[in-house]
């Protein structure tokens, strides 16, 4: 048996916070606000993994009016996530995510990216996809008022 699984995240962009992306800081003027540490592209990926599992999402999980969540890294969310993915008797099969953002370049940290995935889900790396578009200056990414991400993801059954 396998389950499919989608989810979708955005945060706005502003100053004075960090930018963390699948689970790696980037350098950039601007940050992702959020009760957390405001990772879109973790964020669909849980979500993503939760809807496959029809266990709800991000927010029924870890409640932005929970002060224990305030300012965590998404890491620690998405291998909270993974532990109730095999607890239900399901493993990875893949991930695939697309980051929207118009900068910084997101080129160069990809294979950084899909690796610290990776390891948070203990999964092989080639399990793991990760793109960036742009959305050509349209709309609020383009404006870069803020990031979104997507993610797809296909659950097996291990528990046979």
């Amino acid at each position: 048996m396998i389950r499919i699984g989608q989810g979708y995240d955005v945060h706005r962009l502003v100053s004075e916070r960090e930018l963390w992306l699948c689970g790696v800081k980037l350098d950039h003027e601007l940050g992702l606000l959020g009760h957390s540490d405001a990772d879109v592209a973790i964020h669909a990926l849980c979500d993503a993994i939760l809807g496959a599992l029809a266990l709800g999402d991000i927010g029924k999980h870890f409640p932005d009016s929970d002060p224990r969540y305030k300012g965590i890294d998404s890491k620690i969310l998405l291998s909270n996530v993974c532990s109730l993915m095999r607890e239900k008797g399901y493993d990875l099969g893949n991930a695939d995510i697309t980051i929207c953002a118009e900068r910084p370049k997101l080129r160069p940290h990809i294979d950084t990216m899909r690796q610290t995935l990776a390891e948070v889900i203990n999964t092989p790396v080639d399990n793991i996809s990760v793109k960036a578009t742009t959305t050509e200056r349209l709309g609020f990414t383009g404006r870069e008022e803020g990031i979104s991400a997507m993610a797809v993801v296909l659950l097996s059954d291990i528990s046979r």
